[in-house]
Order: C-alpha cells, then structure tokens, then sequence
C-alpha cells in the first residue's frame, strides 16, 4: 500500500515520447490539496499532453504519477475519475440538445451510482434532483434551468460544462482553458465562479490569458519544450528573468499591472 505524500498531484520525472519525438522531458510537479496551480507556456510546449497524461488518456514513457499518495498512470480514465479526478477540455462538452438541470442530472446521477437504472422514475430520485438544483445554484443557472444547452451563451455553456465537471464531487479538478472565447466582462465574472466552485478542491488549470493566470493561481508552473523551468508563486514568476526570456516577456507588465 503506497503511504499518501501529502500531495494531491505529484508528477515525478515523467516522459512522453511519440515515436523518437520526446514532448515532455523529466517533469517534477507537486501541488498541494486545494491549492490552484496553473499551466503556461508556449504554444506546443506540451501542457496539453501533461492533462493527457494526468487523466489517463496517455501514459507515461517513463516517471510516476500520483494522485493523494496512489499511483494512477497506467490506469484508465473513468478508473482515475473514480478516485476523485475530474477534466474539462478546450471544446464544450455538453448535451446541446438537453436542458441545463438535465445535463447536471446526468452526471449527477452517474455519480451517485444510478447509471443506467432506467426503470426509475427521475422525478422520484430526490437526492439526484436537490444536488441538480443545488449545482445549478453554485454555477449560477437556475434560472436558466430548462433552456437547452444549445441556447445559452458561449460563457453560460462553459459553466454548465464546470458544473458537469464538478458534479461527481471529484476533488482534484482539471480545467483546460476554462476562459477562451470570452469577452473581458465574461472573462472576470468566470474567475470568481472557478474560485468559488473550486473552493477546497485541487485546481490545475491551462490558461493563455495572463490576467486570468494571475488573478486564479496560488502558484504558476511554467513548461517550455516539455520541461518546467519554474514554478513559483504570482509575484516570483512575474520577476522571474529566465521567465521572461523564454515565454512572459513584456506580457508579464502589459497585462498584471
């Protein structure tokens, strides 16, 4: 039985590998349960591979990954997902074509063990509907309950999406450029709802958008060519010169201060 390290996510030396092609080379990564960590880095500076291989889409070509002390790579995704993982992607991911309370019932109901119970009258599962209506209270769309998801706004679909996300009640949560496609307004209305769904839950968040790093991140890990080359808190990575060399630069003072 592997003793907990204290970490909620500890990468240690990971490898990718495509082919001869290394993407990430030797990562060592720790964060701490219900700290906010974020992601940054250059465009094909492998971020995106290292939510693969945290959620289990890709395995590892060599290190460790471990989630609350037990080891998850090489396990599938629904199998991490059941130890507490949860991810959003880039795209929305949602049932356009259903309500807003039905998206959030489905994963409730998942979560809660109903699966695929479909003699049970859904109207009679009182547990699954409160928590539904206490999600869509928390992500602010309760009055927006039985429009389709199809209807709402781009930034309303991307809450509905977080709150599909959090439903399972998974306590380390992934968000894949939560912000991308909002206006400004949309942009600082969304922060405070991933710090308040987040609140005492693990948060690792990839994210372009430096106000949004800077205004959500407890601590900031910075990834060029597959490696971390820093990772700090807001105010070291802002002073960071190695830093700026090799990705911030003159971002860090356009758009923090």
């Amino acid at each position: 039985m592997t003793l907990s390290s204290g970490y909620a996510l500890e990468l240690k030396n990971v490898h990718k590998n495509f082919g001869r092609t290394e993407i990430i080379r030797g990562v060592n990564l720790s964060v701490h349960p219900g700290e906010r960590v974020a992601l940054i880095g250059p465009n094909g500076a492998g971020k995106s591979t290292l939510f693969n291989l945290i959620s289990g889409r890709f395995g590892p070509s060599d290190g460790e990954i471990m989630m609350n002390g037990q080891r998850i790579d090489g396990k599938k995704p629904y199998e991490i997902n059941r130890l507490g993982l949860a991810r959003s992607f880039q795209i929305t991911n949602i049932f356009s074509k259903l309500s807003v309370f039905e998206n959030l019932r489905c994963a409730v109901l998942w979560s809660l063990g109903y699966k695929y119970s479909f003699w049970r009258f859904l109207a009679d599962l009182d547990d699954a509907n409160d928590r539904t209506d206490a999600l869509m209270e928390m992500i602010r769309l309760d009055k927006r309950r039985d429009v389709l998801a199809m209807n709402l706004t781009y930034a309303e679909q991307r809450a509905l999406e977080i709150g599909i996300t959090i439903a399972g009640g998974a306590k380390v949560i992934l968000l894949d450029e939560p912000t991308a496609g909002m206006s400004k307004s949309e942009t600082s209305r969304f922060i405070h709802l991933i710090r308040e769904v987040t609140q005492g839950r693990t948060l690792l968040t990839v994210e372009h958008d430096m106000g949004v790093v800077f205004g959500l991140a407890d601590r900031i890990a910075v990834v060029v060519y597959g490696e971390v080359i820093a990772f700090d808190t807001p105010e070291a990575i802002r002073a960071n010169p190695l830093v700026q060399e090799a990705y911030l630069g003159s971002q860090v003072t356009a758009e923090t201060h």
